[in-house]
């Protein structure tokens, strides 16, 4: 994900089109449901607040996993 990174303002139905290996990491961190089948999930920055988590950590992860 180096090339273009995942921002907060990318709409999540995005992210997991152009980047499915960011759907483990966010998966694991709590911010999307993607078995839950809503429609759509909003921006990144809209669930991660959602799920009260700190969106600097969560682009942090997902663009640079360890």
């Amino acid at each position: 994900m180096k090339n273009k990174p995942v921002t907060a303002d990318m709409y999540v139905e995005d992210i997991v089109e152009k980047y499915p290996e960011a759907v483990r990491i966010l998966t694991r961190l709590g911010v999307i449901c993607i078995q839950c089948g809503a429609p759509v999930w909003g921006t990144l920055q809209e669930v991660v607040e959602m799920a009260g988590l700190d969106i600097d950590e969560v682009l942090s992860e997902v663009n640079d996993p360890q």
